[in-house]
């Protein structure tokens, strides 16, 4: 049995990342594994599916859960390219996976520690261990050059609406 590591996981998130892109959503990828296998796929699909709660990381735990037949999916790992938002953290800690594996840090909504540090409180029930920064130059970039492009089509819009 060929042993994986942390970056080729990160590796196929970001590919799942790039799906997102594809239809338009913000490039948020995530994989999760157990005992090197891939028990669940996800990538941003809010816009596309209409529903607030369809971030990479809910995705994958949701299918995850399908494969495993149950909501605690002990002894995975979850590798997504963005640090986990407080709702997704929170389904982290519910579905008691055993370690969380990200990218790049989100200043702004983050809750693994960024701005919020939701799995790694006291109070939690389920501790989920945590490696951050794996691939993060790559993870943070593919998100700056998404808003760029977005920033970019949006003014070329605003352009030609003037004209």
């Amino acid at each position: 049995m060929t042993d994986y590591n942390d970056e080729f996981w990160m590796r196929h998130a970001l590919t799942l990342a790039q799906r997102a892109w594809d239809e338009g959503e913000v490039p948020v990828g995530a994989v999760l594994v157990q005992g090197n296998r891939v028990i669940g796929e996800g990538w941003n699909r809010p816009i596309g599916h209409h529903d607030p709660t369809a971030h990479a990381e809910i995705m994958a735990l949701r299918q995850g859960g399908k494969v495993l037949e149950n909501y605690r999916l002990i002894d995975t790992t979850l590798y997504v390219t963005l640090e986990p938002c407080v709702m997704c953290a929170g389904a982290i800690v519910h579905s008691r996976i055993g370690r969380l594996v990200f990218g790049a840090r989100d200043e702004k909504t983050g809750a693994a520690g960024s701005l919020l540090d939701v799995l790694g409180h006291p109070g939690m029930n389920h501790q989920v261990k945590m490696t951050e920064g794996i691939l993060a130059q790559q993870c943070a970039g593919m998100l700056s050059d998404f808003f760029r492009m977005r920033r970019e089509q949006k003014k070329a819009l605003r352009k030609s609406v003037k004209q």
